[in-house]
């Protein structure tokens, strides 16, 4: 394994901020504490320069290298918010604020590349630029869709970008990866079912909106196994039934259903919204109500570029060795925006026997952290290698 040494010399220094950073977690764009040590720490590695509230709350740092003959500009990304979830590790160092915990990782992500920047801007040893980015809003909130939006991309000329996710009950330090679309597209559906409300003991007297949601979400379930093609992969999933009643005895008036759908094509994507507001309404309909479906497009197909995807590849072999195949993972990704405005590639890294992301246990594996960050560096080096 090529570790670059000064990063195992780092190595108790990053997981200081990796902990740190762990006990202070923040939702969405409200990663204003981690923002603001993210720019300290940019400022005190004396980077060229940091720029704040790039999609609102989001860092960038630009790091230049001794020469640029070459004119590149290379983007590395990482994600800063945590989740909604309370911590039960049992941890020194965890969760201090209630209800909310790093349960994907992106304290590691972002220490990692904190990292990162501080041994490129010791060094400098490549013919170029690095644009170091700190993301606010991947859980839902779409802040690289932000980022690319106030413009991140052409305002410091990224060429390329790429990003790394850790990966629980993947062999730790060891890379994956995968060409072409790599994690799914990832929509919203909100559903809401208006009948006639009563008595339950009168149901001849209401239209049962209970009823008629519960053969939708049945009917729902014919997409993927009738209107798909089974080669195809695609996911609709309805995951919240809420009632306008609590009551035992009422008959609600209304009925109102949540839900997601998964998709790795835009043929597929464009099909799945047609049928679900078309089942929504013509279900609702039969039993004499009234359906309002909304599909909301979230989160792209991640696509992969096929050269930079072989480079990251190259350089996770020479790290570590070797680098797998990714399987097709049907979990969202914000990362997918930045990739659709530049070519780049998305790398996952083994995180070891931990509990699953977006669980109350799991935990960001220190001990990957030199991994990580020699992947970055190298990846900066060898895709601008200073000319001899």
């Amino acid at each position: 394994m090529a570790i670059k040494n000064r990063f195992a010399q780092l190595h108790e220094e990053i997981c200081v901020w990796r902990q740190d950073i762990h006990q202070h977690p923040e939702l969405l764009f409200d990663t204003h504490r981690t923002s603001a040590f993210v720019t300290d720490q940019l400022k005190e590695f004396c980077v060229d320069d940091v720029v704040t509230g790039i999609g609102r709350t989001g860092v960038v740092g630009v790091i230049k290298g001794k020469s640029n003959t070459s004119g590149k500009v290379i983007g590395l990304r990482a994600d800063m918010d945590a989740l909604p979830i309370q911590e039960a590790t049992g941890l020194e160092y965890a969760s201090k604020t209630d209800g909310v915990m790093h349960a994907c990782g992106h304290d590691g992500h972002t220490a990692m590349l904190l990292g990162v920047a501080k041994y490129l801007a010791e060094t400098r040893q490549f013919d170029g630029t690095v644009v170091v980015i700190f993301q606010p809003a991947e859980e839902g909130g779409g802040g690289g869709r932000e980022m690319c939006e106030d413009g991140m991309m052409d305002r410091f000329g990224v060429q390329e970008v790429y990003a790394m996710h850790n990966w629980p009950l993947f062999a730790s330090g060891e890379f994956a990866i995968r060409s072409g679309p790599f994690f799914a597209a990832s929509d919203l559906i909100e559903i809401t079912i208006s009948g006639v409300g009563g008595h339950a003991a009168k149901p001849q007297e209401t239209v049962d909106t209970t009823l008629v949601a519960s053969h939708l979400i049945l009917a729902l379930q014919s997409i993927a196994s009738r209107n798909a093609d089974p080669i195809e992969k695609v996911v609709v999933s309805v995951t919240s039934f809420e009632t306008s009643s609590k009551a035992f005895n009422v008959i609600p008036e209304r009925v109102h259903l949540r839900g997601t759908v998964r998709t790795m094509t835009p043929e597929m994507r464009d099909m799945v919204e047609k049928r679900i507001l078309e089942i929504s309404r013509l279900t609702a309909e039969t039993y004499g109500a009234v359906a309002d479906a909304e599909y909301i497009r979230s989160y792209p197909v991640m696509v992969n570029s096929p050269e930079q995807t072989q480079f990251a590849a190259e350089v996770a072999s020479k790290v570590a060795g070797k680098c797998d195949e990714a399987s097709l993972v049907m979990g969202g990704e914000d990362f997918s925006f930045m990739l659709e405005e530049r070519p780049g590639a998305y790398i996952l890294l083994g995180n070891g026997d931990s509990a699953p992301v977006h669980t109350e246990r799991y935990n960001f594996n220190d001990e990957i952290i030199p991994v990580g960050c020699s992947w970055f560096a190298e990846l900066a080096e060898r895709r601008m290698p200073l000319r001899k």
